[in-house]
């Protein structure tokens, strides 16, 4: 067997599929800038390192399921400034979710909540962690399903693999009893083991109407803003000054 297919066997049975694929182009370049051995070797490995990071970047991409691609740079910071620029890109570092700690977003409709959400998101992906995007509606369902098919426990040990759960959304559908006591167990799950980003239209004052319960809301709270960074989001809807925005510079041309 040839010194060729002698490596590639070995790198297949070694799992090194980019040191397989590029050994004999970066043996090429070490030779052109009289590299040495240890960093020719150095250079395979720095190659196969970078094609796994970005290998695992993408599957938590995949995994994070968020309905559409947000970015901080996109986000136009100057239409609310009510909301820290330099509050939001500390918290994307991740600092946050080594502590356990949540996000809570609250604002009128249109103000970006969703945007700055899964922005953040995107963000900590980034930085390694793990994230899953939801709608608060649809984990409530989900939730639901589980209780009915007996297997709530499994559910929350699937979810408590996440580091960050981004619930979109709460305040903006109504929960059943059961639903509300099904997301409180799943918020409770979570505190101080994992952390939670979420966004809502409603004041911290006007979760009972979606929960029900006084005390179930008093509880919820007490948990959600336990070590929380709460970011204020109201005053004039950032899609609208958007549209407004892009409509003035249309009519300028």
């Amino acid at each position: 067997m040839t010194t060729d297919l002698l490596l590639e066997h070995y790198l297949k049975q070694l799992r090194l599929p980019s040191i397989a694929r590029q050994y004999t182009a970066v043996a090429r370049d070490a030779q052109d800038r009289n590299l040495g051995y240890e960093e020719y070797l150095l250079a395979l490995i720095e190659q196969e390192i970078r094609t796994r990071e970005d290998n695992q970047r993408q599957q938590r991409l995949k995994k994070a399921c968020f309905p559409i691609t947000k970015t901080l740079e996109l986000f136009e910071f100057h239409l609310l400034p009510s909301l820290s620029k330099t509050k939001v890109l500390a918290l994307a570092k991740g600092e946050f979710v080594e502590k356990h700690e949540n996000v809570i977003l609250i604002g009128n409709s249109g103000t970006g909540k969703s945007h700055i959400a899964s922005a953040l998101g995107l963000e900590l992906v980034q930085e390694g962690y793990r994230v899953r995007f939801t709608t608060a509606h649809a984990l409530v369902e989900e939730l639901l399903v589980a209780k009915e098919e007996r297997r709530l426990l499994q559910h929350e040990k699937q979810w408590m693999k996440y580091d960050v759960v981004i619930c979109d959304e709460l305040g903006y559908v109504p929960f059943t009893k059961m639903g509300a006591e099904l997301l409180f167990q799943f918020f409770s799950a979570r505190h101080e083991r994992g952390s939670i980003i979420v966004t809502s239209n409603l004041d911290f004052g006007d979760w009972t109407q979606l929960f029900g319960d006084e005390k179930l809301t008093a509880a919820l709270l007490d948990r959600l803003t336990h070590h929380a960074h709460i970011l204020l989001m109201n005053g004039e809807s950032y899609r609208f000054r958007q549209s407004v925005s892009r409509k003035d510079v249309e009519d300028a041309k």
